[in-house]
């Protein structure tokens, strides 16, 4: 198997780019931007630079903004041409513990729950706490996840947590800030209908859902990964596979961040989230991955949850995709 690790940066070599780049099996690809500071490749690790990223001939590279994260599609369109078979997602903050590694893409434990939105964090803690976009209305529903088991299931994308600074918004930053450590247990899977939000910093893809990984363009910093995170969830349904949950893998030294510049970036996460899966649920999908990744993008336009610009830096998206493919 090909696998890849994809990380995009504006840093110097961090501490988790380094424990990456020594994974065995693994190839590091980090994609660069303008402010970014070199990173010499090797063996192990590919630095894209700016300039490199034009040289690969996608179309995409020169639709996506600048000092951007999603310049990190372009990673993802590399790691597809050089032959991935899997495509683990992160970011230059999250440290993998020594355990860190891939589970198999299939599970035979389901979550059961009675609500459309489920806190997956609640199965692993007993704490307060809640995922970057899920409903803010729901953050204080009392709801003790069980799991039952059943007959194995596919997996298209495994989200893994991350301890002592695991994945919130700033709103939960701002009233509690305290550091978590997830209880470890065995993974779950939600079954189809029940969504959780799930983000670019400890998630791992398998080629069936490689046409899901495009980062919208047009949306806040704070809101790209969740949309893309429920879109997928939505569209992993019709090809038979599911989201899955695991312990935490990783431990998150987290980048200095200004709290309100990231509640003003997720105001589209507190807003939007429930417009958005209303319109995923209306969906009338066909067998193309990428045909029902468009459809998405032209329900959410049409709704006017995102801006019509989408659709043309998406549709450079799929054109890259198919000569790959």
């Amino acid at each position: 198997m090909k696998n890849f690790i994809i990380i995009t940066t504006i840093n110097e070599k961090t501490k988790a780019i380094s424990e990456f780049e020594g994974k065995a099996g693994w190839h590091l690809v980090i994609v660069g931007d303008k402010k970014s500071k070199p990173i010499e490749s090797n063996r192990n690790l590919t630095f894209l630079s700016v300039e490199d990223q034009h040289k690969l001939g996608f179309g995409i590279s020169a639709k996506l903004p600048y000092n951007h994260y999603t310049r990190k599609n372009i990673g993802y369109l590399y790691a597809i041409r050089e032959g991935a078979d899997v495509i683990y997602d992160t970011d230059d903050d999250n440290v993998p513990y020594p355990y860190w590694g891939l589970e198999n893409f299939e599970c035979e434990s389901l979550i059961q729950s009675e609500n459309a939105f489920v806190n997956i964090y609640c199965h692993f803690t007993d704490e307060l706490i809640w995922p970057r976009g899920f409903p803010l209305d729901l953050i204080n529903q009392s709801e003790k996840l069980k799991s039952n088991m059943a007959l194995p299931v596919k997996v298209g994308v495994w989200q893994g947590l991350a301890d002592l600074d695991p994945d919130v918004d700033a709103i939960y930053r701002l009233i509690f800030n305290k550091p978590v450590k997830f209880e470890r247990k065995k993974p779950v899977v939600l079954p189809p209908g029940k969504y959780c939000p799930f983000n670019s910093q400890n998630t791992f893809w398998t080629k069936e859902a490689f046409s899901y990984l495009y980062l919208p363009a047009t949306t806040s910093f704070r809101f790209t990964d969740i949309l893309r995170g429920f879109i997928a969830q939505r569209l992993l349904w019709e090809s038979g596979m599911h989201l899955g949950f695991h312990e935490a893998t990783v431990y998150q030294e987290r980048n200095i961040h200004d709290l309100m510049k990231d509640f003003k970036d997720e105001v589209e996460c507190y807003l939007n989230t429930r417009k958005v899966i209303n319109v995923l649920q209306g969906l009338r999908c066909s067998d193309n991955p990428a045909d029902n990744l468009a459809l998405a993008y032209q329900g959410l336009v049409k709704d006017q949850l995102i801006s019509s610009d989408e659709l043309l830096i998406l549709d450079a998206w799929r054109r890259d995709l198919e000569h790959i493919f």
